[in-house]
């Protein structure tokens, strides 16, 4: 698929009160906006059009906007945070999305459900159950897909915070794969670009129409795409791994 618009919105200071358990210290807001914005060039670069929401400091953790939805072809599916701190940022959200869908359905409790649990594969979804992801919530999504022709299928998670801290489709039929998801038989259809154990941060890539956005410092998982044919761009998100964010987190594609 090709996408043309993003939705990001940038961090304030409030960042520094974000969730975390990475232990890697409080990030540093200067460096957080200056790497955010290189983000948003990289998007641009790819062909995208963005949409900048304001920052929202009642949110430490609201630049994370992919924890907020889930867009498709079809509708856009409305989030319910597992984090309980979280679930506030999904009001403004919806105000945004509603100027791009007609069919904005909300995951409803006790249903839990965070965008990071969730990667596209065409038109099957799956979704990791994770302790933002409930199996409810889960299963509300997969309700929305089959009322529009689409598919989904759920992967039990044990220790990933979310699913595509460790998993990330590159299309053409490529993933990027590390830690407990590797040998999967849920991704035994793929080709698979196994990500060592001490570059597994990188395994949170973004694909955007034939680019890959790589996290820098991680320089095979970076080679290991571009063996594949891809071009890649590196981005030093170093803030936002402490918050145990990474580079899909921080914007919603469509």
């Amino acid at each position: 698929m090709k996408f043309t618009r993003a939705i990001v919105r940038p961090p304030d200071p409030s960042l520094v009160r974000g969730l975390t358990t990475a232990g890697l210290g409080r990030p540093d807001l200067r460096k957080a906006l200056a790497q955010h914005a290189a983000y948003l060039r990289a998007l641009e670069e790819c062909g995208l059009e963005v949409t900048v929401l304001d920052p929202d400091d009642d949110y430490p953790d609201s630049t994370f906007v992919e924890d907020t939805a889930v867009l498709t072809t079809e509708c856009a599916i409305i989030m319910r945070p597992g984090a309980a701190s979280r679930r506030g940022e999904t009001a403004s959200m919806e105000q945004t999305i509603r100027g791009f869908y007609d069919d904005v359905p909300r995951i409803q409790a006790p249903g839990t459900a965070e965008g990071g649990d969730v990667m596209m594969v065409g038109r099957h979804f799956y979704i990791g159950l994770s302790e933002r992801t409930n199996s409810d919530g889960a299963h509300q999504i997969i309700r929305v897909l089959e009322s529009h022709g689409m598919s989904g299928s759920t992967i039990p998670l044990q220790d990933l915070l979310h699913l595509k801290s460790a998993v990330a489709y590159l299309e053409d039929g490529n993933l990027v794969v590390t830690g407990e998801l590797l040998g999967l038989s849920d991704f035994s259809g793929f080709s698979v670009i196994p990500v060592d154990e001490d570059e597994q941060y990188a395994a949170n890539c973004l694909w955007l129409n034939g680019t890959v956005l790589v996290a820098s410092g991680y320089p095979k998982t970076k080679q290991a795409i571009e063996v594949h044919g891809y071009k890649t761009i590196a981005l030093d998100v170093s803030e936002y791994m402490k918050l145990g964010g990474g580079l899909s987190c921080l914007s919603l594609r469509f």
